[in-house]
């Protein structure tokens, strides 16, 4: 058994003070009253929809030793689960990151985040092409929708795509999260690509039209429509503070989702994209933002000093990323959860992380 004190711990009915987390087996067995945690604040294992890279890696060329050094970079983080992302690419350049993924995926998982399966952000996007190359950006092909491989686990798409409705039906029949993103689409098309079964709108604000009081975009869509959560990038640069607070408060509790879309900036790369790091964050040559050099835990500051609260902030890197997965054995502290738990100091920052109930450093 691994026994876990901490001065408060947000369970998955709210905080609770002075508790101990027992876990056995890799699965929470009970929460009871003790003391010996300080003011070590104990949270679930963050979630990430949204891992183009970190630092000097680039999940699209990533092999062997690289996969090790991503789950060491995504630990430090608090990240004990993440969707490997592939950006905009040639149809037929997908097939070799893909099956590279698999192979990580298929390795002994013991004191590793879980790979919870691929994000394929693109190639089928809509007129806010973003970081992406618009020259790849091509028409909805739903032959090659029904061949991909089932370890993809999310496909961002444009809903202005002729063939969105049809496609987000294929994608979400098979069990894939279908996300909004990079995307000018009318209400209309926004509205009946949700009907179909999207349930996610991809870093919100950014690579989408926006809030305008007689013509609202996309953001406007996805804040207001229910049936949707949506993804922040909460650096301080993608998303003002204010914005940041602003989604929060209308995305709710359950529907606010943080994502790094972190890059491995220090290769150059991301896919097909060449870029530099500048002002804050990874850009292209011509000053575009090309993904984040963001990490969870940061994040979750960024938003604490936004004024979003602490719980909201920790759910929204949790709970709600593994509820849209379909993971529902994590992203709370329950009995019966697996024992993926993150402790943290005074400050927010990452003290330890526990996976499956093993301390990974």
């Amino acid at each position: 058994m691994t026994s876990v004190a901490a001065g408060r711990v947000l369970t998955a009915d709210g905080w609770v003070h002075d508790a101990v987390v027992h876990s056995a087996d890799g699965v929470i067995v009970a929460i009871r009253p003790g003391v010996g945690g300080g003011d070590r604040v104990l949270v679930p294992g963050f979630v990430d929809l949204q891992v183009n890279g970190i630092d000097d890696i680039d999940v699209a060329s990533a092999t062997g030793a690289d996969w090790n050094r991503l789950a060491a970079l995504l630990l430090a983080q608090g990240v004990t689960t993440w969707c490997p992302t592939l950006v905009t690419a040639p149809l037929g350049r997908y097939a070799a990151p893909l099956r590279r993924i698999a192979e990580a995926m298929a390795r002994p998982a013991s004191g590793r985040p879980t790979i919870a399966g691929v994000h394929l952000e693109g190639p089928f996007l809509g007129g806010a092409a973003g970081a992406h190359r618009p020259d790849l950006i091509v028409p909805i092909d739903l032959d090659w929708i029904r061949g991909l491989p089932s370890h993809v686990a999310v496909m961002t798409l444009g809903a202005e795509q002729p063939l969105a409705t049809h496609a987000t039906r294929v994608l979400a029949a098979a069990g894939v999260l279908v996300a909004i993103g990079h995307s000018t689409a009318s209400e209309a098309e926004f509205d009946a690509v949700v009907a179909a079964g999207a349930r996610l709108v991809t870093h919100l604000f950014n690579a989408m039209s926006g809030l305008g009081h007689r013509s609202p975009g996309v953001a406007a869509f996805a804040l207001t429509n229910e049936a949707v959560c949506a993804s922040l990038i909460a650096d301080g640069v993608h998303v003002h503070p204010r914005m940041v607070r602003m989604g929060f408060t209308a995305l709710g509790a359950s529907r606010a989702v943080l994502v790094t879309d972190a890059v491995g900036w220090r290769t150059g790369t991301v896919g097909t994209m060449r870029l530099e790091f500048r002002d804050g964050a990874p850009r292209l040559p011509d000053g575009t933002l090309a993904g984040s050099a963001l990490t969870m835990d940061a994040a979750i500051r960024v938003c604490v000093a936004s004024g979003v609260d602490l719980a909201t902030a920790v759910r929204a890197a949790s709970s709600n990323p593994a509820r849209l997965l379909g993971l529902h054995d994590r992203g709370g502290i329950a009995v019966g959860q697996r024992a993926d738990v993150v402790a943290l100091t005074p400050d927010l920052q990452v003290e330890q992380v526990w996976v499956a109930g093993s301390p990974t450093r």
